[in-house]
């Protein structure tokens, strides 16, 4: 077959939604497969590899975002149900959380301060523009939550939409060593940690690893969410004081 041919069947299955839905679930069941054969690498969380496959694909085909949106959005849709879902293993820790209440909420407000604070920090001692300094401010929350937050104040949702992926990517990789480094042990601690910090993909990767730990990571990344957007603009004026805004 020509190569012209090729290119003609490729423009009629890149019109079809379920060539992207497909490719998106095969890839993330190929990535799967692959961690789990790797012994569980954390360079290798099937979220990653998953992501930098259908990148590879749409930038080799040049193949526009929207168009794979279109075809793939049936995945996004899904993501409100599993939210949701999330609330199934919580229910089963009502009861130790309701013991635990008061240390969970210091280290929410701990854990959200110390996001937003450390990432304005160090952009600014990187030399980073107002803009960027408020785009990154909100990357610890989930990516509605940080993109609305930083468009308000003055940031560019786009960068905070790459913030919050590039976070929860990094939390996902780094938090379990981490957390063994510090002997941090108990699974709704390891889960509350992650779910602070690597929001929705840091929870999934919690799921995967014990199921106390992913109900206190999906609690932590609703909470974190809520204060997220309570508090930024007591960081702002903090860091207005500073001289960092």
């Amino acid at each position: 077959m020509n190569t012209s041919g090729l290119f003609e069947i490729w423009v009629f299955l890149g019109r079809s939604p379920l060539l992207w839905l497909a490719l998106t679930l095969l890839a993330y069941l190929g990535a799967v497969a692959l961690y789990q054969r790797s012994g569980h690498k954390p360079f290798l969380i099937p979220v990653l590899t998953a992501v930098a496959f259908i990148i590879a694909v749409l930038m080799l085909t040049g193949t526009p975002y929207p168009t794979y949106f279109d075809g793939a959005k049936f995945v996004h849709f899904l993501i409100g149900p599993a939210t949701v879902a999330l609330a199934v293993p919580l229910f089963s820790q009502f009861q130790r959380l309701r013991r635990i209440w008061r240390p969970v909420l210091v280290a929410l407000l701990v854990g959200s301060l110390t996001a937003m604070v450390s990432a304005v920090g160090i952009a600014w001692a990187l030399g980073g523009t107002r803009e960027t300094l408020l785009s990154l401010m909100p990357k610890s929350s989930t990516m509605p939550i940080a993109m609305a937050m930083a468009e308000r104040w003055g940031g560019l949702p786009s960068l905070a939409a790459v913030a919050v992926a590039v976070t929860g990517v990094g939390g996902a990789i780094m938090a379990r060593p981490l957390l063994n480094l510090a002997g941090i042990q108990d699974p709704a601690v390891r889960g509350f940690t992650v779910g602070i910090t690597a929001h929705a993909i840091g929870t999934a990767r919690a799921l995967q690893v014990h199921e106390t730990a992913g109900a206190f990571s999906a609690l932590a990344m609703g909470l974190n969410g809520v204060a997220t957007a309570l508090l930024m603009p007591l960081v702002i004026w903090l860091c207005r004081g500073l001289g960092w805004l």
